[in-house]
This record gives C-alpha cells, sequence and structure tokens, in this order.
C-alpha cells in the first residue's frame, strides 16, 4: 500500500502537534493561593483586596479588585484559600474570572468558588464570610500579582 507523501506529512503534523498539547499540559502546574476580598455595594457594587500565591516554593503578591452589578445591598469581607490549577508560570494567575451568583450572608457564613481565566487557570477557593450582604449579581474578579 503506498501512501501519499503529502498524506504522510499531513499525519507527521497532526501526530506531532497531539503530542506537544499533551506534554505541555502534562507540564501545568498548581499553586496555593489565600485571598481576603472586601465587598460592599448597592445595586452597583465593587470589590478589593490583596492575596497571596505560593507557587513552586515562592510567594508571589496579589492585588484584587472588581465590580458587580444586579441585586447587591451591604457589605462584607470573604478569606478564602483554595488552589489554582493549569498554570504554568505565576503571571498565569492574573486575568479576569467572571461569575454569576447568589448569596446572603448574616454574621458568618461559608463560601466557596470555583473561577476561571482567559488563561485557563481555575481557581478552587473556599473559606468564610463576615458581614451583612445580600446579592444576585453578575460579577468580575481581576487578579494581577503585584
Amino acid at each position: 500500500m503506498r501512501i501519499s507523501s503529502g498524506f504522510r506529512a499531513a499525519l507527521i503534523a497532526l501526530t506531532a502537534l497531539t503530542g506537544a498539547s499533551l506534554s505541555s499540559a502534562a507540564r501545568a502546574d498548581s499553586g496555593a493561593v489565600s485571598i481576603t476580598v472586601i465587598k460592599a455595594g448597592w445595586i452597583i457594587g465593587g470589590s478589593g483586596g490583596s492575596g497571596v500565591l505560593t507557587f513552586q516554593g515562592r510567594r508571589y503578591p496579589l492585588s484584587i479588585g472588581g465590580i458587580s452589578y444586579g441585586i447587591v445591598f451591604g457589605a462584607a469581607k470573604t478569606v478564602l484559600h483554595g488552589r489554582v490549577s493549569n498554570i504554568f508560570r505565576p503571571s498565569d494567575v492574573a486575568g479576569v474570572y467572571g461569575a454569576a451568583g447568589a448569596g446572603l450572608a448574616v454574621g458568618r457564613g461559608a463560601s466557596a468558588i470555583v473561577l476561571t481565566n482567559q488563561k485557563g487557570a481555575i481557581l478552587e477557593l473556599s473559606g468564610r464570610e463576615v458581614g451583612l450582604l445580600a446579592n444576585a449579581d453578575l460579577s468580575g474578579l481581576a487578579i494581577t500579582l503585584r
């Protein structure tokens, strides 16, 4: 059976691309993240805070800011801990994360969220929330390395 050289070249290129994408996914790493966010609002809400990424034994300070729109009333402080996965370098954590959510915090409560940014970084966070906040909104969270 004779295979044309063009078909053979395409098959080799496809095999190489598949192998490269699998090996790059295998090299993706994960790290630990701790953030503190203060959120407040009345219809339009804002949030800000700071955090730390621990990646490959080093600590990187983070800045957090965001805005939300919908039903937002009150203020709360949220302290979250968790992990970030699918990153190759610390800067992959930086980006915009979007979420739609609803919640109610009266006094103390629990919070958990999973977010993804445009670079494919996946944040899985949980923690506690303190304050008085009712929300049903669309929100965006921007994380930057300091």
